[in-house]
């Protein structure tokens, strides 16, 4: 018998975003948009008819903002998991938003890829950032790589193969997963270590750690073929 799937509230007020995030979340089986709205004051309705599993939304809508729209949810219902999606890179947003008690905050020109695997994240219990996001919450972390910044030279791909890679996945399981040829996924692994100026599949395993690219980072080692 089929898991449940993790229900997902979705708020933005542009309806091009929300058909293209509903298309990305409904691609994942584990995962089912129940409802959309396109304001914070919808948002807030919403969420008590529907009960969502996680609600993921945008910061910046009309009528009750995507901040304000998070302290109403929370006044009411404690346990409700947001997720914030957000254009601004601004540390007053990126603060509110972890006062007020959202789970995550994903940058909408880095949050494509990391969207499913942040809304199953924040179902879990735990909390997920940005990378870039990540770097200003804890800017004294010595473990952050120097090459951490350089997430946004790569492409879509090359970070899906880093990611399977880093998590323990051999060239051949990647290409299978990904339906795509052995030498695609070697060609993508190479244009990814040379942008970050990365040598040794360990140093890619360090990297997707350290800047979130991994779920449960733990005790993983990465194969090779």
């Amino acid at each position: 018998m089929a898991a449940k799937a993790i229900t997902v509230l979705l708020a933005d007020d542009h309806v091009i975003v929300r058909e293209a995030v509903r298309f990305l979340i409904n691609s994942n089986a584990d995962l089912r948009v129940i409802g959309e709205v396109g304001t914070g004051a919808q948002a807030v309705a919403a969420a008590k008819v529907l009960s969502p599993d996680v609600i993921v939304m945008d910061i910046a809508m009309p009528v009750l903002g995507g901040l304000d729209a998070t302290r109403q949810i929370l006044a009411t219902a404690p346990a409700a998991k947001i997720l914030l999606l957000s254009a601004y890179l601004d540390d007053e947003y990126i603060n509110r938003a972890m006062t007020l008690g959202a789970m995550g905050y994903l940058v909408k020109q880095t949050s494509a890829l990391l969207l499913a695997d942040a809304i199953r994240t924040i179902h879990g219990g735990r909390k997920i950032f940005s990378p870039v996001v990540e770097s200003r919450l804890q800017p004294n972390r010595e473990n952050l790589p120097r090459t951490s910044k350089r997430i946004a030279e790569l492409t879509v791909r090359e970070i899906e193969v880093l990611r399977r890679i880093a998590g323990g996945q051999t060239n051949r399981a990647v290409a299978e997963s990904l339906a795509i040829s052995t030498k695609t996924v070697e060609k993508h692994r190479q244009n990814a270590m040379n942008k970050l100026n990365i040598h040794d599949t360990a140093g890619l395993t360090r990297y997707a750690i350290a800047d979130g690219l991994l779920e449960n980072p733990a005790r993983k080692m990465p194969l090779t073929d």
